[in-house]
């Protein structure tokens, strides 16, 4: 097999793999007659995405932005401290077990506290995307950072480099690998923060859709929703991969 058939395979796959996962679904809710009312098949889903468009659009639209705008909070406010913590052993003893306390507590109870002091709306939703996707941002960050060759640092000190030469040089290009890697899981989590709180605490979204869907028992509509948030996270996804390639790309081995 040449590389540009298997190139061509390998591409496809994924969209082989989608389609017979649907059919076999597809097949499984025909087969449970009634009770495919708890499960509906893939042709019911897609007909309440196109019945239920006009309104699926604008809270889908809605869930993107502020996850968008929680992620990317998230990013820059990770990358700073990521830096500061792999960069400062003081800091890293002094902060990193609050992290981890943070990190420990479950969202869904903070976001009762985020409706306190924000209300309810778009806010709560960007913050609790903010606190799920912050943490493996910040922890990819400083171990990319705090990782450098001992050898490379007596090298480059023995050449009059003085720390921050060090960091710039040599430890930031060597936690980008890492950071793209925390990027790629902190916009899933993105996405789950979001939703999460707008069922709690939001009349606009996928995830207030959902809710109200539920409520009325259209559970057409309610996976239809889990689908939309499923695209723009793999679009998402995606995109993190696209820029990672661009810019670690000598940090992969070549096929």
């Amino acid at each position: 097999m040449n590389n540009s058939r298997k190139s061509s395979i390998e591409s496809l796959m994924p969209w082989v793999t989608t389609l017979v996962l649907l059919l076999l679904w597809q097949i499984v809710s025909l087969a449970m007659g009634n009770a495919s009312l708890m499960l509906p098949a893939p042709t019911e889903i897609a007909r309440s995405l196109i019945e239920h468009y006009d309104v699926i659009w604008p809270n889908a639209l809605h869930t993107l932005y502020t996850t968008g705008l929680g992620f990317a909070f998230a990013v820059v406010f990770g990358m700073l401290f990521g830096l500061a913590i792999g960069a400062s052993p003081l800091i890293y003893r002094g902060f990193y077990p609050l992290l981890i306390a943070f990190n420990a507590v479950p969202k869904v109870a903070l976001v009762p506290i985020f409706v306190l002091w924000f209300g309810i709306g778009a806010v709560p939703a960007m913050v609790t995307a903010f606190s799920l996707a912050v943490f493996p941002i910040i922890v990819n960050v400083a171990t990319g950072l705090s990782t450098i060759d001992p050898e490379m640092e007596d090298v480059m000190r023995s050449l009059g480099a003085r720390r921050l030469d060090i960091l710039t040089k040599i430890g930031i290009p060597r936690m980008t690998p890492y950071l793209f890697a925390s990027l790629k899981i902190s916009i899933t989590l993105a996405f789950v923060g979001s939703v999460l709180s707008e069922t709690i605490a939001s009349n606009e979204g996928i995830g207030f859709l959902m809710q109200a869907a539920s409520s009325r028992f259209d559970v057409p509509l309610v996976f239809a929703g889990l689908i939309v948030i499923a695209a723009m996270a793999v679009l998402a996804y995606q995109a993190c991969v696209l820029i990672e390639k661009r810019f670690t790309r000598w940090a992969t081995r070549g096929k």
